[in-house]
């Protein structure tokens, strides 16, 4: 059996498949010539990021009830983790740092295993309803416990771990991807014919032993609410 894991795949590289057509596509291999196709940046995006948080930023992190922080580790390989909480779970400690904190999960740690050997992370905030995002790049380092802890408490848990995070630049991204993928809009969602989670996990992932039942229960709404901060 093959190696899996970010290990492995920074070792094996990538090798693009030769499928019919390859020989007409035609590859962008520097920056002069990317910028020939998209054209030259509007100035008012050109000049749109900050080094600290204005008090709109404060407010939008503060309705914010999800994520998403990209990381890569020394060898380039990423990772991109959802994190979810109440509105306002990220902390703003100052205007130039905030802390995220973290619930229990699959314990893979990617993104934290990442972030000790390469601390340059990027988050994005949505807002369930708004079609712009709020944009944070800094630099992360893991805290196990801190004072503020106390005030990140959900159902009388507190957090396992925090992600603080120097902001390096923070700006808000545009509507357009958002009205594209009409992603708020229940009548533009595609009819999801997908298999459940579990009967996915069992199809996709090697090595399941368990039953297809016992899949079921575990991934099952009440399993998980009984998971979501005691692991």
């Amino acid at each position: 059996m093959s190696e899996s894991g970010p290990e492995a795949v920074a070792e094996r590289g990538h090798e693009w498949p030769s499928l019919p057509g390859n020989e007409l596509e035609r590859e962008i291999t520097d920056e002069a010539e990317l910028r020939e196709l998209l054209g030259e940046v509007n100035p008012r995006a050109a000049n749109k990021d900050r080094a600290a948080l204005h008090p709109r930023d404060r407010e939008w992190i503060g309705l914010s009830p999800f994520v998403v922080m990209c990381t890569s580790d020394a060898a380039g390989t990423c990772d991109a983790s959802p994190k979810g909480d109440p509105p306002g779970f990220v902390r703003v400690l100052d205007a130039h740092t905030i802390a995220v904190p973290e619930r229990p999960g699959n314990r893979r740690a990617d993104g934290y295993r990442n972030i000790l050997v390469n601390p340059h992370v990027g988050l994005i905030f949505l807002i369930p309803g708004r079609n712009e995002t709020l944009r944070i790049n800094g630099s992360a380092r893991l805290v196990r416990d801190a004072p503020y802890f106390d005030d990140m408490v959900v159902r009388g848990h507190r957090p396992i771990l925090a992600v603080e995070v120097a902001i390096e630049q923070i700006f808000f991204h545009c509507a357009k991807a958002f009205l594209r993928s009409g992603l708020w809009q229940p009548e533009q969602w595609p009819d999801d014919t997908l298999p459940s989670a579990a009967r996915l996990v069992k199809e996709v992932q090697s090595g399941v032993t368990e039953s297809v039942e016992e899949l079921e229960r575990y991934y099952s709404p009440e399993a998980y609410e009984k998971k979501l901060y005691r692991g």
